[in-house]
């Protein structure tokens, strides 16, 4: 069997025929979807799956000049447990740059702000039940933001303990099973594999990010009623 190459092993945009969506459930962050489709189009195979409507999520990777990361500890309701995770946000504000949001969470979250930017690692948390799209920052070339300017931290965040760790420690607590956020997990084991290759490769800060829920009408393809 051929290997693939870089452009064929990759997830792809594959639109099906919408035949219905109705909101089922609205809540304060996020709702409740249920969408009606045919799976091949041909309206033979019409199938109902409900899903969270997501407004997707960015997260941010602080490395300091000694190869260390910021990891944060705060507590997660849903799971009833106190997680190490990196600095991360929802992209709530409609229109927003999604470097702009990172740079927003990072400030808020971390007290930080970072020079230089680059894309980590895409990712969607949950695409059997979430369209949940989230982007990791490797964030470096870190000062501090200024005491006065710094963001009033409250609920759950009012908690946020911070820790630097070097990034190898960091690797060998997520395959320790020590460490369970997706973001952080994500965020971890590529940026090992980033420092190894120096870097190379890694992505700019503004590059595109089609398979955010924002950006599927770039994508072409059948839509509602195969529109």
């Amino acid at each position: 069997m051929a290997a693939a190459g870089p452009q064929e092993f990759a997830d792809q945009p594959d639109p099906r025929k919408l035949l219905e969506s109705r909101t089922v459930y609205e809540g304060r962050i996020w709702d409740v979807v249920s969408d009606t489709f045919s799976l091949s189009g041909s309206g033979e195979d019409v199938l109902v799956r409900d899903y969270i409507a997501h407004p997707g999520a960015v997260a941010i990777l602080a490395m300091d000049r000694d190869g260390r990361v910021l990891l944060l500890k705060q507590y997660r309701q849903p799971a009833q447990m106190s997680f190490w995770e990196i600095p991360a946000g929802l992209l709530d504000v409609d229109g927003e740059d999604f470097t702009a949001a990172a740079v927003r969470e990072l400030a808020e979250e971390a007290d930080l702000v970072a020079a230089r930017w680059d894309v980590l690692v895409d990712f969607f948390n949950s695409p059997g039940s979430s369209s949940e799209a989230i982007r990791i920052y490797l964030a470096r070339e870190l000062t501090d933001v200024a005491e006065a300017e710094r963001h009033v931290r409250t609920e759950e965040e009012a908690e946020i303990e911070h820790r630097w760790v070097d990034l190898e420690e960091a690797a060998d607590a997520v395959l320790d099973g020590r460490l369970h956020s997706p973001s952080a997990v994500a965020g971890i084991l590529a940026a090992v594999h980033a420092a190894r290759t120096g870097f190379r490769g890694l992505r700019p800060a503004d590059a595109p990010w089609p398979e955010h829920p924002s950006q599927r009408h770039t994508w072409g393809g059948p839509g509602r009623n195969g529109a």
